[in-house]
């Protein structure tokens, strides 16, 4: 069992290169990705989501990669005409209206304009910068899903142990069950008596009221089916991607629960039904942060 959560880090250094690459992740229904990358790795992009696609099923990560190039090599400037262009005509045009000022253009003074001489080297990353980018990337993959799998491991054990407290919820209600037809029984007599000032009870008409109410009041069916969920639920915890299935099945959880509250017409089984309720909503949260 996996968690959404989750922190990796990858570096390589080899050659005068220094790459790393962070991944942050946290929970989201589908998987979603965030790239803050240098532009020279632009065209790598679709790789990285691809690398985070086979490792992830769901969840939003951040992914941030930042490099240094300190390999020795010949870099090749180009003038960009239209730049240099747009600057000597701005000059000439300045020297019309202010024919006083001194005119100091030069060639020299053109090339240190802003954007006029650009270089090829940040265009686009060679083989050697995709070689770093791509061992960092997993390396970080591989250490997120290590710490992702540990913070699963704790998830499960938590949600298992409440699942006990489920269980034995459960438990408790089946015991209170039987009591509450005896206990309405009893009630109703005891009104009936009061109300006729002791006139004798109809035993036949007595059993009939009790007897639609136990049919009315029961949920046997509903414990049966919780009984089920719990298994159920120990099952898929055996898994390795299980946030979907448990997501559901929480859901089956609350159906039955509300249904016993609405059904039981006792407040002991109602103070139980709670308690469930509560219970399955701590569960519920801790599934939204598995994968």
């Amino acid at each position: 069992m996996y968690s959404m959560t989750g922190f990796g880090r990858g570096e390589y250094k080899t050659d005068g290169i220094e790459l790393s690459v962070e991944i942050k992740t946290v929970n989201n229904r589908y998987l979603d990705a965030n790239i803050k990358c240098p532009r020279i790795f632009s065209a790598q992009e679709e790789s990285i989501r691809s690398a985070l696609r086979s490792r992830l099923t769901r969840g939003h990560a951040d992914i941030f990669v930042s490099f240094s190039d300190k390999r020795e090599k010949e870099r090749e400037f180009y003038v960009d005409e239209g730049v240099a262009r747009s600057y000597v005509n701005a000059a000439k045009r300045i020297k019309q209206l202010f024919p006083d000022v001194q005119d100091d253009l030069s060639v020299i003074n053109v090339l240190r304009y802003p954007e006029v001489i650009k270089t090829d080297d940040v265009s686009s990353a060679d083989d050697a910068l995709v070689e770093a980018l791509t061992k960092a990337l997993d390396e970080a993959l591989e250490k997120l899903n290590k710490m992702r799998l540990a913070e699963g491991e704790k998830l499960k054990a938590d949600m298992l142990s409440r699942m006990d407290v489920i269980e034995n919820l459960v438990k408790c209600v089946e015991e209170r069950a039987p009591l509450v037809a005896q206990a309405y029984r009893a009630k109703l007599e005891a009104r009936i008596k009061t109300v006729l000032e002791g006139v004798e009870v109809d035993e036949g008409r007595l059993l009939t009221e009790v007897a639609v109410f136990t049919d009315k009041s029961n949920i046997d069916e509903e414990l049966t089916r919780l009984h089920s969920h719990i298994a159920q639920f120990r099952g898929i915890c055996k898994e390795t991607l299980v946030g979907r299935k448990l997501d559901f099945l929480v859901q089956e959880f609350n159906r039955e629960t509300n249904t016993i509250c609405s059904k039981s017409n006792d407040i002991e089984i109602t103070r139980l039904g709670l308690a469930l309720k509560n219970e399955i909503e701590k569960v519920r949260e801790q599934v939204q942060n598995v994968e």
